[in-house]
C-alpha cells in the first residue's frame, strides 16, 4: 500500500503528471502495487541469502535512499526537494547497482579481493548514504531554497509551541 501510494500520489501525481485524473491515479496505484507483490513474491520463492543478509541488504538501501532526506529535510532549512531527490537518486542506484552486481550478476566475485575497498555488499549502504549527503548538499546549494511556507513548516516541526 505505502509503495503504491508514493508512486501513484507522490511522484506520478505530485512531480509526473500533475494532471492525472483520480481514476489515472488509481490506476497506477494498482499497477505499482501489482509490481511490488511480485518482485516480493519472486524473492520470498528465491531469496537473495540468509535473512541477516536480506535485512543487511534492507537497511543499506533505506540508509542511502530515505535517511539523508530526512535528516536533512528536519534540519537544514536550505534543503530543498531538488536537492533531497537528486541525493536519493544517487544513494540509491548507487547502493543497489553494487549490491545487484556482486549478489546477482558476478557472484564469483563476491569477495573482499573484488569489492571496492574491501567493502561488502552488505555494508555499502554507508557508502551510498554519505554519496547521498555530498550530492543533497550540493544540489540544495545550487538551486533555489525552498518556500517561506516550507521552511515554517519545518521550524513547527522542529520546535514545537505551546
Amino acid at each position: 500500500m505505502v509503495i503504491s501510494t508514493a508512486v501513484a500520489h507522490d511522484l506520478i501525481k505530485r512531480n509526473l503528471k500533475p494532471d492525472l485524473s483520480e481514476e489515472g491515479e488509481l490506476t497506477a496505484a494498482r499497477v505499482a502495487a501489482g509490481v511490488a507483490v511480485i518482485i516480493a513474491g519472486y524473492f520470498g520463492i528465491n531469496p537473495p541469502g540468509f535473512v541477516a543478509q536480506v535485512v543487511a541488504f534492507a537497511f543499506g538501501l533505506a540508509a542511502s535512499s530515505f535517511f539523508p532526506a530526512i535528516l536533512m529535510g528536519i534540519f537544514s532549512k536550505r534543503m530543498n526537494r531538488e536537492g533531497a531527490i537528486a541525493g536519493m537518486l544517487v544513494g540509491i542506484i548507487f547502493t543497489a547497482s553494487y549490491i545487484i552486481y556482486f549478489s546477482f550478476i558476478n557472484t564469483a566475485e563476491n569477495n573482499a579481493e573484488h569489492w571496492w575497498f574491501g567493502i561488502s555488499p552488505e555494508g555499502i549502504g554507508t557508502v551510498g548514504m554519505i554519496l547521498n549527503f555530498l550530492v543533497s548538499i550540493a544540489v540544495s546549494r545550487f538551486t533555489p531554497p525552498p518556500p517561506d511556507r516550507i521552511r515554517e513548516l519545518i521550524e513547527n516541526i522542529r520546535v514545537p509551541r505551546a
